[in-house]
């Protein structure tokens, strides 16, 4: 097989990790009792749009996390416009000369990488991919929709119940199309699995 089809294939592979399938269940989880299930009051209706603004924002965020493993130890972080800003960097200060300087190349090398790994254009591709995914399943949602739209017509029902499956083909074309090379938190990596 060509590599561009082996790409294409890996990209398929792990759409679990670019889509917000995490973000959506956990969203499943606290729904019915911010929107009380379906039955909304004022206060109901601020607190079900700050969870969607709240889980939009992780959505959108996490489209910008990476990890990488470095010497057996697995980095995590989140991009900024020229590098990776580590969550889980420790300080490498070491008693002993020999060790020190091994320490100091380890850091000159774990900078590298970073500096390797800033915002790129696709970042944002996939950022509004994956936000627009979980804003079409959100609004989906039965509890929300009687809350914010108690009265939908026919059409307005058709639309919501087409609305995800469409938004949902045309975000794993682009992953599939443009893909990525950020590996996000949590994300299986098997050279961490052979360990």
């Amino acid at each position: 097989m060509a590599p561009a089809g082996k790409k294409k294939l890996a990209a398929a592979a792990n759409l679990a990790n670019l889509l917000p399938t995490g973000t959506v269940l956990a969203f499943q989880a606290f729904i019915p009792s911010f929107s009380n299930n379906g039955s909304c009051l004022p206060a109901h209706r601020y607190l079900t749009l700050s969870i969607i603004t709240c889980f939009s924002l992780i959505c959108f965020l996490s489209s910008f996390t990476d990890s990488f493993i470095h010497n057996d130890k697995v980095y995590y972080g989140i991009a900024g416009l020229n590098r990776l800003y580590l969550f889980n960097q420790e300080d490498n200060h070491v008693h002993f000369d020999e060790e020190k300087t091994a320490g100091e190349v380890d850091h000159v090398e774990i900078e590298e990488l970073c500096k390797e790994r800033g915002i790129r254009r696709i970042d944002f591709v996939h950022a509004i991919s994956s936000l627009l995914v979980f804003l079409v399943f959100a609004t989906n949602d039965y509890d929300v929709q009687h809350c914010f739209f108690p009265h939908a017509t026919p059409n307005g029902n058709a639309v919501m119940m087409n609305l995800p499956l469409a938004v949902g083909a045309g975000s794993s074309f682009i992953f599939m199309l443009f893909p990525t090379t950020r590996r996000g938190i949590g994300y299986a990596d098997s050279l961490a699995n052979k360990k």
